[in-house]
């Protein structure tokens, strides 16, 4: 499908307006938040790996935002997570570390690959905090090393389901997010990945806290809520893991 993604300076055509990509918070000081910027996260896996310390250290070098997994179903298997706001260091940074020792001897595992960026949904009362330390420090804290990352399609369904009836939905969701980080039993990453996944999915979630079985209770518990059981058409693959190293909080 041909899709028309026409610049903001272009020439118009009459009463055509740009649309408004920018990520839009609630009122902060009586002012509406509005930002053309976001927080890109990517997941590469690989095999073959008996060691990540050299992982880590070719990430540290480059002083990369990153995390290094130990693989928890694959004994000589290893994830690595790198975040930045600039898409472009993905391919002009990060691909060269990639190509070159110790990565380059490694086996990727491609159906693990994820990718996304972290979006509004238009009522947060700190955008700054929503986008990018909010994420950031997530991933990143040391006392929370254990880690679950999926992608999810929804079904054209929900799409077509009423605003008012998709809020609910989604607040039943949130509401058992919220209970689960208040608890600090879990903390999540939403990220969108509409047209950047291979696979055709719509979004990447991590789940990120101290121990293990309370990333599992949260899937299990949103397995009963009515986007899960009625709305989605896929979920996983799954990689779990544990940090081996995070870099640090900048």
């Amino acid at each position: 499908m041909a899709v028309d993604v026409r610049r903001a300076d272009a020439p118009r055509g009459k009463g055509l307006e740009p649309p408004d990509i920018s990520e839009q918070g609630g009122l902060k000081g009586g002012m509406p938040q509005r930002m053309d910027e976001r927080l890109f996260m990517q997941l590469l896996a690989f095999g073959e790996c008996p060691d990540g310390k050299p992982l880590a250290d070719a990430l540290a070098r480059a002083s990369a935002t990153a995390v290094v997994y130990e693989d928890l179903n694959d004994p000589r298997g290893v994830a690595i997570l790198t975040v930045n706001r600039d898409p472009g260091f993905f391919v002009d940074t990060l691909r060269p570390i990639l190509a070159a020792e110790p990565f380059a001897r490694l086996a990727p595992k491609p159906d693990l690959t994820m990718f996304g960026r972290t979006y509004a949904l238009g009522y947060e009362p700190d955008l700054e905090e929503t986008l990018f330390t909010r994420p950031t420090r997530t991933v990143l804290n040391p006392d929370w090393r254990w880690a679950v990352w999926y992608p999810l399609r929804r079904n054209g369904r929900f799409a077509r389901l009423p605003s008012e009836e998709q809020r609910t939905i989604l607040a039943e969701h949130g509401a058992i997010g919220m209970a689960f980080g208040a608890a600090d039993f879990a903390h999540d990453i939403r990220l969108a990945c509409h047209g950047l996944d291979k696979n055709d999915n719509d979004f990447v979630v991590g789940l990120i806290g101290k121990d293990l079985h309370p990333l599992s209770a949260v899937v299990q518990a949103m397995r009963k809520t009515q986007q899960t059981a009625l709305y989605l058409d896929r979920l996983g693959p799954f990689f779990v893991g544990r940090a081996r190293w995070q870099s640090p909080m900048r």
